[in-house]
C-alpha cells in the first residue's frame, strides 16, 4: 500500500492547515490522513522504516501539542470520522470524530454519551484520557460507557479490544493516554438523553472561601443528576473579575438548584432546558502572545486548607481556578477495573495562571504558587495536564497502576514507538 494517497509533505497547497493544531505550529516531514485502519497500518510501518518519530492527531487539543511534530510524522486521524448506531443504544464513533459531531449526530436518535465539554476535542484522544464530562455524575467517565475499541498496534497488527478479547490492552487504553497503539474506532453505550437543564449562575465575589466551601458542601448532597463546575475567573481584558457557577442538570427537578442559589449573592442565572449536543461549546484560548501555566489535582475532600490555599492563589490575580464535581457514578467504579485509578475523588480542581509567552521568569514562581493547590491531591487528570515531567507522569498513576500499564506497554508497544504522550516506558 502507498502512503503518497493520504500524505501530505512540506511545500503541498494544505501542508500549512495539516501542520497547525489549537496549540501551535509545527514542522512534521510528513502528515499522514489515514481513511482506513490498515492505512494507519502502512503509517505507522512508514514511520517506522524511515526512523522517525510520530505523533497521533485526533482532535489536537492536547495543550503540550502531543498531537504534531517537528521532523517527524504526523498520524492525522480526522478522516476517521464516521458515527454509526448498531442498536439498543450501541454506537461506533470512529476515533477522529470530534465530540461535537458525534453528539449531533447521537441527538437525532435521543442518545448522548458523557464526553468532554469542547465541540472539537477528539474522541480518541479524550477516551483515552478517561473522559470527565457533563454527566459524569450520572453516567460516569466517558471510558465507562466504552465496550471495545479497534486498534492497530506497533507491529501492524489490527485488534479489537473489549472485557472478551484481548481484555489487558483493554484495561490499558481505559485511561492509558494513548501509550499503546493507534485506536481507529470506540464501541459505547449509549445513554437515552435529549435534553438537559442547563446554563450558569453567577456570583459577587463576596466572600471566595465561605463560596467554594459552600460549593462543595451542597455537591455533597445533590443527586447524581446534576454536575456542577464552579469557576473563579480573573480579570481577562474588558471582563472583570467573577465567580460562575456551570450547571448540567440531567433531569426535570430544577429544585435541587436552590442549594447553589444560596451559596452568595446571585448577580446573573441562566439555566434552561437544552438540548444535550448544545451544551458542547468551543473552548476559550488565550489572547495572543498569551501562555497559562497549567495544573490540576484531584481532591477527595475541598476541606479548609485546600479552600484556603485556592482563595490566596486566586487573590494574587491572573490565575483561573475550576472545581468541578465529582462523585456519585464516578465512584463507584472499582479504582482497578480501569487505569484510571483516582475514583475517590470529590472534586477535580484545575488551574491555569495566564503568563506572557516570554516571561519565563515568571512561570516558576506560577508552578510554586499552583503546588501549593496540587500538593493537597491525590492524583492528576491527563487531560489537563500542561507540563509532562517526571513528577506530573507519577500523579497520573499510583505504583500499582503504573507497573500494570507497563506490563500492558511491554506486550503492545515493547519499542515505545507510541512515546509522544505521557509516556509509559516498556
Amino acid at each position: 500500500m502507498t502512503i503518497e494517497l493520504f500524505a501530505t509533505r512540506p511545500g503541498d497547497p494544505d501542508y500549512d492547515a495539516a501542520r497547525t493544531t489549537i496549540s501551535g505550529i509545527a514542522e512534521p516531514a510528513l502528515v499522514l490522513r489515514p481513511t482506513t485502519p490498515e492505512e494507519v497500518a502502512a503509517s505507522i510501518a512508514h514511520a517506522r522504516a524511515e526512523q522517525l518519530p510520530l505523533a497521533i492527531r485526533g482532535g489536537g487539543h492536547n495543550a503540550l501539542g502531543y498531537g504534531n511534530i517537528d521532523d517527524g510524522v504526523v498520524i492525522d486521524l480526522s478522516r476517521l470520522d464516521h458515527v454509526e448506531v448498531l442498536g439498543e443504544g450501541r454506537v461506533r464513533i470512529g476515533a477522529g470524530a470530534t465530540w461535537g459531531a458525534a453528539a449531533a449526530a447521537l441527538a437525532d436518535h435521543g442518545l448522548a454519551i458523557t464526553a468532554g465539554d469542547t465541540l472539537s476535542v477528539g474522541v480518541g484522544g479524550l477516551t483515552q484520557s478517561g473522559g470527565i464530562g457533563w454527566m459524569v455524575r450520572k453516567h460516569g467517565m466517558t471510558i465507562d460507557s466504552l465496550l471495545a475499541a479497534d486498534v492497530v498496534t506497533a507491529a501492524g497488527q489490527i485488534v479489537r479490544a473489549s472485557a472478551t478479547e484481548n481484555p489487558d490492552l483493554f484495561w490499558a487504553l481505559r485511561g492509558g493516554a494513548g501509550n499503546f497503539g493507534v485506536v481507529t474506532s470506540l464501541e459505547f453505550q449509549a445513554q437515552q438523553v435529549s435534553t438537559v437543564q442547563f446554563g450558569t449562575i453567577s456570583f459577587a465575589l463576596d466572600d471566595v472561601p465561605a463560596l467554594v466551601a459552600g460549593w462543595a458542601a451542597a455537591m455533597r448532597t445533590a443527586p447524581d443528576e446534576l454536575s456542577t463546575t464552579l469557576a473563579l475567573m480573573p480579570a481577562l481584558g474588558d471582563f472583570p473579575p467573577g465567580a460562575t457557577l456551570f450547571v448540567c442538570l440531567a433531569s426535570d427537578d430544577t429544585s435541587v438548584l436552590e442549594p447553589f442559589r444560596s451559596l452568595g449573592t446571585v448577580v446573573a442565572e441562566d439555566v434552561t432546558e437544552r438540548a444535550y449536543a448544545s451544551v458542547l461549546e468551543e473552548a476559550p484560548h488565550p489572547p495572543p502572545g498569551i501562555r497559562p501555566v497549567i495544573g490540576n489535582t484531584l481532591v477527595t475532600a475541598v476541606d479548609e486548607p485546600l479552600v484556603e490555599a485556592i482563595a490566596r492563589a486566586y487573590a494574587l490575580g491572573g490565575r483561573v481556578v475550576f472545581l468541578r464535581g465529582l462523585g456519585g457514578a464516578f465512584g463507584r467504579v472499582d479504582p482497578a477495573a480501569t487505569a484510571f485509578p483516582h475514583r475517590a475523588a470529590e472534586a477535580l480542581v484545575v488551574s491555569a495562571a495566564f503568563l506572557p509567552a516570554d516571561a519565563e521568569d515568571q512561570r516558576d514562581e506560577a508552578r510554586s504558587v499552583w503546588r501549593t493547590i496540587g500538593e493537597q491531591g491525590i492524583g492528576s487528570y491527563s487531560g489537563f495536564l500542561g507540563s509532562d515531567t517526571a513528577d506530573d507522569v507519577a500523579a497520573l498513576w499510583p505504583a500499582a497502576t503504573l507497573e500494570r500499564l507497563r506490563e500492558a506497554k511491554r506486550a503492545w508497544d515493547p519499542d515505545n514507538v507510541f512515546r509522544r504522550n505521557f509516556n509509559v516506558a516498556p
